[in-house]
């Protein structure tokens, strides 16, 4: 199984997510946070990615008379690379959306299965925005958001921090014309009633 196969699939992502931040983890520890994903399944799940080289076992030990292993995340290993995202045919894209919208719903629901979940408290936004952007502008744009998000995705996982699942998704609503008029020209115009 390649890199973007192995991450293409929403419980094996969950399970990446739950591994950032330096993390180490059992699989036991995984179940508990991803509850809402059988034991079997889940560990099915782990030993793919660990086979794949996106997990590798940080240290073992006995416990009642079977061995417990944490595991890593190979941070270099779980990344989908520009070279890939440009080999992807629209069906991939097709799939790899249907991926992150199926693993953002899990995500959300688990957190609002939380006790003491409180979205105001929490600061939890899902808005959506409609934006009017050139090439030139989005290209600034992107730029932009990663340079807010870059510097924060090597955080590691500390007792006063808490994981956030941030999800930037951005894709055109329509296509320019090929032949633009301004967008005043386009507003002001009529048509014909079609009732006279």
């Amino acid at each position: 199984m390649d890199t973007l196969e192995l991450l293409a699939h929403p419980v094996r992502l969950r399970v990446v997510h739950a591994m950032s931040g330096g993390r180490l983890l059992t699989t036991s520890q995984l179940c508990a946070r991803i509850p809402d994903v059988s034991k079997a399944t889940l560990y099915r799940h782990i030993d793919l990615l660990a086979t794949g080289g996106i997990l590798e076992v940080a240290d073992e030990r006995r416990v009642r008379g079977a061995v417990e292993r944490r595991y890593r995340l190979r941070q270099d290993l779980a990344v989908i690379d520009n070279a890939m995202v440009e080999s992807l045919s629209l069906d991939d894209h097709r799939r790899g959306f249907a991926t992150a919208m199926a693993i953002l719903l899990a995500e959300f629901n688990a957190y609002l299965d939380r006790d003491h979940a409180d979205p105001v408290e929490d600061l939890v936004g899902y808005r959506q925005h409609a934006v009017w952007l050139s090439h030139d502008e989005l290209h600034d744009l992107i730029s932009d958001l990663r340079s807010a998000i870059a510097p924060r995705l090597a955080n590691q996982s500390t007792p006063d921090r808490a994981q956030y699942l941030l999800s930037p998704i951005l894709f055109p609503l329509e296509t320019p014309p090929s032949n633009p008029e301004s967008a005043s020209e386009a507003e002001t115009r009529t048509e014909p009633d079609p009732g006279t």
